[in-house]
């Protein structure tokens, strides 16, 4: 098993970093071990995010490094990072 970002959530994670750092750069090197420490537990036990309040009928599930949410899907042997938001953030449906 391995986890991989999709180029979107790569993105929204380095500019999460880039915030956090112009404020306190030993805050975004914290930040940053603590996202590895919770994603790499993805690997051993790829099931135990939850799913997303907001859309618990989408495949996806969650886990949180406060201040950020990071959304991921378990595809065969690779765990997909899909997004990752600032927890001020909230998502809506689209109107049908």
């Amino acid at each position: 098993m391995e986890i991989k970002f999709t180029p979107s959530a790569r993105s929204m994670f380095l500019d999460g970093l880039l915030h956090i750092k112009k404020e306190d750069k030993q805050a975004a090197t914290r930040f940053k071990e603590k996202a590895k420490k919770v994603l790499s537990r993805l690997i051993d036990y790829p099931e135990s995010g939850k799913r997303i309040q907001e859309f618990p009928e989408l495949p996806f599930r969650e886990v949180i490094v406060a201040p950020y949410r990071f959304f991921y899907r378990v595809k065969e042997d690779t765990i997909w990072i899909v997004a990752v938001w600032h927890s001020a953030q909230h998502p809506r449906r689209s109107a049908k």
